[in-house]
Parts: structure tokens; C-alpha cells; sequence
């Protein structure tokens, strides 16, 4: 038995964790650090670490407890009350970049610029681009101080929209690339997979309600457990028995936790073992794969046209949803970039495309460029668009600006409280030592 994971363990989390760092100084999400490490250690560079079974398998439940998160974070209420505005907005900011980022790959696999395996990788390469990562639009919009305004608030519930959209897109996608049946038997066994998860969460619920009622003090502690074996059956479930991506069924599964009276401290206890372990480990892993050794002029147009359309497809759809629910020409402009930056949801969808062998190698580098790149410039367009604006902070109902700010007191209040006990846990060893 070879032990030389482990030494690739602690590389991976002490790189990801120093340039997380270091981009956070410059004001950009960690993940954007966890990718730099892959890519530095990686093949693509100093060649340190490399692609091992190990790594895969880890990285893999790295982006179901991802996605299981997810699902905990999301309000359902305030997506049922996010109204016309939020679904347009995020139902055009889907369609439209889907369309034309595949119509992209496929102009450029015909003018010679990239090599591509067929229609599907150039699907695959457009549900890249559907993904809304919103938390660099957030913090830029509280440094402005324009988030409790209808373009934040309208911001705020596409993204929770486009983010069920983005999987739905990816399910029927990936679905069709998993194996030879028809497109009308891939349809029925994902129709067949949401009525088993509409049973499944229905029991699961009533289960959860019943057994937190019969375990209201200590023995909260098993609630994460039991949620997280609920994540690991539903994500199993669905990519054995319905085809569908073991990732749609943890957001699933984390979408009924959610509805639970103790959503937010099981959501809590899941978070040191992504933080700590998990997510560094797969956003490594995506930079890992990545092959720039390959990359050549074509292949960097290729890269720097994929940033462009991501920009401006969702400028566009996002834009046109917001133009039609009666958004001035200027508040359609700064929810459209509001929607640009890519994150974790584009990582996964590329990343699953790799798996399944429908997306290249050579393809992750121009996502990686794309996600990084909006990254970069979607506060500095933000700044653009709001600069002279007039409009004035709580000019909306801020609902999802609430619930925002409340999951942040959260984490602020948790750690107020593990500093306490801290402290009564040390008086505590002094008295008994002067007590002895």
C-alpha cells in the first residue's frame, strides 16, 4: 500500500488554502485560488501532482456534499415568491447562453479552431455557460451599497432560479450522454427520477419533522449524519437506477433539508468538512485536468471568444428577461452583468462532462479561462454600470437581501459562541485544576 496520497492531501490543501489567500486580498472568491493550485501543481505546470483514482473518487463526493449544500442554502419559499422578473430573468439567462455558446463550439470546430467529438460536446460546452455564481455580484453590491435595491433583489432570486434551471439543463444533457437509449427514454426516466424525489423528500420530510420533535435536545447532533446518508442514497439512486447525475440527486436531498426546522445547523456541520477537506480537494482536481500543454493560438482565440459570449449572453438574456417585466434600459443592463460571473456550478458541469467523456481535456482550460475571467471582471462592470446611479438602498422589498444577511449573522453568531464556550471550557480546567 502506497501512502504517497497523503502527501498529495496536504499539498493540495496547503496550495489552495495560500493562494486562496492571496486572491481573497485582491478581492476575488477563493476558488479562483483552489483552481491557480491545481493548475501550478498540476500537469499543466510543475507537474507535482497528478490525476490518481484516489483524487477522482474524493473530488467526486467533494461536488455531491457541493451540491448537497447548495440544496440546503436554497430558500424554495422565496423561489415561489420570486415572481415573473426573477424566473424570466433566469429562464433567459439560461436559454440564451446555452444557445449561443453551443452554436460557438460548433463554428468554431468547423473553422478548425478547436477538435471536438461531436453535437453533444458542443451542447455541453453552452450548459457551461448557463451557470450564475453570484457572491462576487453580492459583496460588490454591498460595497455600493445598491444590494437592497430591485436590481439586487431581482439579481439575488435569478440566481436561485438559474441555478435549478442550470441542473435541469445538465440532467437532460448529461442523461443523453450516459448511454445509447432514445432522447424520449432519457426524457421518461428523468420524469420517472422527479417523481421518485417528490416521494422520496415527501417521506423524508415527514421523517425528519418526526424524528427532530422526538430529539429536540443533544441528540441533534445525529441529525447531519442521517441527512448526509439521505444526500449519499438519493445521489446514488439517481445515477444507477434513472441515468440521472449522482450531483441532482444530492441537491435533492439537500433541498428537504432545507425545508426542516434545523436546516441551518445541519447546514453548519457540513460546512468544515467541505471547507476542510472536500472542496479544496475538487476545485485542485479541476485545475489538475486541466491541459494548456496543448493550448495553442486556436485554441487561446477560442478561450478569449468563450469569455466574450459568456459575457455577453448573459447580458443579453438576463437583460431582455429584465426589459420585459418593465425594468428601465439601465436596470436591465446592471442586472444583466449582475448575472455574468461564473463559479462552482460551471466548474461542475464541466467537470461532469469530462466523466462521462462527452467534454475534452483540452476544453478545461477555456472553461477554467472563462470562469476566472468573469470572475475578474464582473466588479469592475458592476462599478461601470451603477456609476452615477441614482437609486438609493431598501428602494425594494429585500426579502432575499434578508435571508442573505441573516445566513452571514449566522456564521458570525456561531463563531461568537465557539469562542465562549472556548472560554468557559478553559475556567472550567482552571477550577478543577484548583480545585485538585
Amino acid at each position: 500500500m502506497s501512502y504517497h496520497y497523503l502527501m498529495d492531501l496536504a499539498l493540495i490543501l496547503l496550495s489552495t488554502k495560500l493562494l486562496g489567500i492571496l486572491t481573497k486580498r485582491i478581492q476575488m472568491p477563493q476558488v479562483v485560488g483552489a483552481l491557480l493550485a491545481g493548475l501550478i501543481l498540476g500537469p499543466a505546470m510543475l507537474n507535482v501532482l497528478s490525476e490518481t483514482e484516489f483524487l477522482t473518487q474524493l473530488s467526486e463526493l467533494g461536488v455531491i456534499v457541493l451540491m448537497f449544500s447548495a440544496g440546503m442554502g436554497t430558500d424554495i419559499q422565496e423561489l415561489k415568491h420570486s415572481g415573473k422578473a426573477g424566473f424570466l430573468v433566469a429562464l433567459l439567462g439560461v436559454l440564451v447562453p446555452l444557445a449561443l455558446g453551443t452554436g460557438l463550439a460548433v463554428f468554431a470546430a468547423r473553422v478548425g479552431m478547436i477538435v471536438y467529438s461531436g453535437f453533444l460536446e458542443a451542447v455541453f460546452i453552452g450548459t457551461v455557460l448557463t451557470a450564475t455564481s453570484v457572491s462576487i455580484t453580492v459583496e460588490t453590491l454591498k460595497e455600493l451599497g445598491k444590494l437592497e435595491t430591485k436590481v439586487g433583489n431581482t439579481i439575488l432570486a435569478a440566481a436561485l432560479i438559474d441555478d435549478v434551471l442550470g441542473l435541469i439543463a445538465l440532467t437532460i444533457v448529461s442523461s443523453v450522454a450516459g448511454g445509447q437509449e432514445s432522447i424520449l427514454l432519457v426524457l421518461v426516466k428523468i420524469v420517472l427520477f422527479f417523481v421518485f424525489a417528490a416521494v422520496v423528500s415527501l417521506l423524508a420530510l415527514k421523517f425528519f419533522r418526526w424524528l427532530m420533535s422526538l430529539w429536540p435536545g443533544r441528540e441533534r447532533r445525529r441529525y447531519p449524519v442521517l441527512a448526509f446518508v439521505l444526500c449519499l442514497l438519493m445521489a446514488y439512486c439517481a445515477e444507477e437506477f434513472f441515468g440521472v447525475a449522482d450531483i441532482t440527486g444530492a441537491y435533492v436531498a439537500g433541498l428537504v433539508i432545507s425545508c426542516t426546522p434545523r436546516a441551518a445547523y445541519i447546514q453548519s456541520k457540513f460546512e468544515p468538512l467541505s471547507f476542510l477537506l472536500l472542496t479544496p480537494v475538487f476545485f485542485a482536481s479541476v485545475g489538475i485536468k486541466a491541459n494548456v500543454s496543448g493550448m495553442d493560438a486556436r485554441l487561446v482565440i477560442f478561450s478569449v471568444l468563450l469569455l466574450l459570449v459568456s459575457i455577453i449572453t448573459k447580458i443579453i438574456g438576463c437583460g431582455l428577461g429584465a426589459k420585459l417585466c418593465r425594468f428601465t434600459g439601465k436596470e436591465s443592463l446592471q442586472v444583466g452583468v449582475g448575472m455574468v460571473c461564473r463559479g462552482e456550478v460551471a466548474l461542475i458541469v464541466a467537470n461532469r462532462g469530462l466523466e462521462l467523456g462527452v467534454l475534452s481535456a483540452a476544453m478545461m482550460a477555456p472553461v477554467i479561462i472563462t470562469v476566472v475571467g468573469g470572475t475578474i471582471l464582473t466588479p469592475v462592470m458592476l462599478k461601470l454600470v451603477f456609476r452615477h446611479d441614482g437609486q438609493t438602498a431598501g428602494a425594494a422589498d429585500g426579502s432575499l437581501t434578508d435571508h442573505y444577511n441573516k445566513m452571514e449573522q449566522l456564521d458570525l453568531v456561531s463563531a461568537e459562541l465557539l469562542d465562549k464556550d472556548r472560554k468557559y471550557l478553559k475556567e472550567g480546567e482552571r477550577n478543577a485544576e484548583d480545585r485538585a
